[in-house]
């Protein structure tokens, strides 16, 4: 991606394109629209009421088996990795996609249909610089022989290079190819945007006995049998690992941020790309961190007080360092010896409650919503808690880092995603919803 001083960009004009789904065979309108900075790619259900957003970002992904598909609660958007990787091809910083059902549109298997939908569009530069993230150290992630691994670049230049991998071995009908690319839009477009999906003889069979990709033809996909694509002609000799690599530009594009390093992968598929941004995404968020600690309190225990009715020894937000209403919160507890509850939790080897790390986390949320709520005569009280997991006990000395991410605001409930962090490891996580109560029930 190019230069780091280049300007956000959008679309100027909006355009529509249907199709049926590759796997379920759904059809489907999809309206592409333009949308501010800092907007980010964000899909809209139109077909919920009220319509859902779903965000294109690692943390709203959802595990599907050989695709990408994203989600807000319930609500999903399947195999979105194609219409990804043209939005991160032609350096697309912005974009409101409507969807009128669950499932992006095949076409013709690549994204090619998207990149010239959006050219169509007519691509325009927004009043605000571009956010780039530089790989900053070696990340590796690997399931057996499948890696992806991600390094620094040239500090003095901007871009993404990518090298593929493609070895399914020597009993397989596909050659072993390997691919090296630069990603920039003329070369996107040129090299990678037109490979198509590919799966063996053997997996198509597979895909039809389970009942999925059943109105899918042999003109449809490439499949390949023990000579070559069945039906079907290459676009390019080794148009497999060009599709593999477009598969993860698209993947990689979930962080939100155009990268800058290099990208080395063998054999990964969607779930090793989701884990490697997973990975940079912990990276960047404790970097910021780092930053936001030596900043100045958005809201100290004074003014924590007189939002959340909690006191000593109850009150588990010691200060909040920043605060962004209808979006996020980051807050801090810091962790003594002090605290009442390590004399019988447990003598001789004191460990904090996972109770009150939750209720630490819980906090944060309620104070998150509470910007939403001040205008409202409401407060939020927990409601409810979904996929807790502890990661690593929280010990006297420790200064917890707490964040909270607003899912959805309602006018009777509220619902947050929370993490509890020490240092760079993550200590807790949950899913947090409220029921809005009247703030003076008298």
């Amino acid at each position: 991606m190019s230069n780091s001083l280049k300007q956000q960009q959008t679309i100027r004009n909006p355009v529509e394109l249907s199709g049926r789904g590759l796997f379920t065979g759904e059809q489907a309108v999809m309206r592409f629209k333009p949308a501010e900075a800092d907007t980010g790619i964000v899909f809209i259900r139109q077909d919920q009421n009220p319509q859902v957003e779903v965000p294109a970002i690692v943390e709203n992904v959802a595990k599907r088996l050989r695709r990408t598909s994203i989600r807000n609660g319930t609500v999903q958007i399947e195999t979105v990795e194609h219409c990804l990787s043209a939005l991160a091809g032609l350096e697309i910083d912005n974009i409101y996609i409507e969807m009128s059902a669950n499932e992006v549109p095949a076409f013709d298997g690549s994204c090619l249909p998207f990149v010239e939908k959006i050219k169509e569009a007519q691509i325009v530069e927004l009043d605000k610089p571009r956010q780039i993230f530089r790989i900053p150290d070696t990340v590796r992630v690997n399931d057996g022989p499948s890696y992806v691994l991600a390094t620094p670049g040239n500090e003095d230049e901007d871009v993404l290079d990518i090298i593929y991998d493609l070895n399914y071995g020597p009993d397989s009908s596909i050659d072993r190819q390997i691919f090296n690319f630069r990603l920039t839009p003329e070369a996107f477009e040129q090299q990678i945007a037109s490979a198509r999906t590919f799966v063996l003889q053997e997996e198509a069979e597979q895909f039809r006995a389970a009942g999925l990709g059943s109105h899918l033809t042999y003109e449809d996909i490439l499949v390949f049998g023990d000579d070559g694509p069945i039906e079907n002609t290459l676009r390019f000799p080794d148009e497999c690992v060009r599709h593999k690599i477009q598969d993860l530009i698209g993947d990689l594009f979930l962080l939100g941020k155009f990268m800058v390093g290099n990208i080395y992968a063998r054999q990964s598929g969607h779930a090793l790309n989701h884990e490697l941004v997973r990975q940079l995404r912990e990276i960047e968020q404790s970097d910021k961190l780092q930053s936001r600690m030596k900043a100045e309190p958005v809201f100290d225990t004074r003014r924590i007080q007189r939002v959340l009715p909690h006191r000593y020894p109850f009150l588990m937000v010691d200060r909040v360092v920043e605060m962004e209403p209808g979006k996020l919160a980051v807050g801090v507890k810091n962790v003594t010896v002090n605290e009442e509850f390590f004399s019988g939790h447990y003598p001789g080897q004191p460990i904090m409650p996972g109770a009150l790390i939750i209720e630490a986390m819980a906090q944060l949320g309620g104070l998150l919503l509470s910007q939403e709520l001040e205008h409202t005569g409401k407060v939020a009280v927990l409601l409810s808690l979904d996929k807790v997991k502890f990661r690593r006990p929280v010990v006297p000395g420790d200064q917890l880092i707490l964040e909270a991410f607003a899912r959805r605001v309602k006018s009777r409930t509220g619902h947050v995603y929370s993490i509890a962090r020490v240092g760079d490891d993550l200590a807790a996580e949950a899913d947090i919803k409220f029921m809005m109560v009247d703030a003076d029930p008298l």
